[in-house]
């Protein structure tokens, strides 16, 4: 049998057929999110419901409250807090493979995702450093908000018009 001669080097070649195109970069990220998303509201909802935070982790400010949560909390509010965390990192990430997408539906929602998340960040970590009761309700919406941003970036990519704006 002969081989076919191709232009390149077959590493070229190999990287070249592997590299994914930037929708479904951005639907892998979408749907990567989504599902944790979801995860943290579950999550989120038994904490409310079945997890004392205790009086002595109260007070010192957002980032104290961040870290007392990590590391000295229940062990549901501490795996709560870094699902938050990382939900905060993916969701800069998906704001920044929208912005080098240069599509600016996926701009708008990614970005509105993002201050969802970080509003909801903000307002866990205000539940942990305060006992302020209305948080859990804060963060239960702004994660609907941010859900939402990800199914409608769902739907517009299966849509068949990602590189559009």
């Amino acid at each position: 049998m002969r081989r076919a001669r191709t232009s390149g080097t077959v590493a070229q070649h190999s990287a070249a057929v592997q590299r994914p195109a930037v929708a479904d970069i951005i639907r892998r990220a979408t749907l990567g999110t989504a599902i944790g998303l979801l995860i943290q509201y579950a999550l989120g909802m038994w904490v409310s419901l079945y997890v004392t935070v205790p009086a002595r982790e109260h007070g010192g400010g957002v980032a104290a409250a961040i870290g007392r949560a990590l590391s000295g909390g229940p062990a549901a509010l501490a795996v709560h807090a870094g699902i938050g965390l990382l939900l905060l990192v993916g969701s800069i990430v998906l704001v920044v493979r929208a912005a080098l997408a240069r599509v600016p539906f996926f701009i708008v929602t990614s970005s509105v995702n993002l201050i969802a998340v970080a509003g909801a960040a903000a307002s866990g970590a205000a539940f942990v450093n305060a006992g302020r009761t209305g948080a859990s309700l804060d963060m239960a919406l702004l994660t609907g908000v941010a859900l939402l941003c990800q199914v409608l970036n769902l739907y517009w990519l299966g849509s068949g018009r990602p590189s559009g704006g």
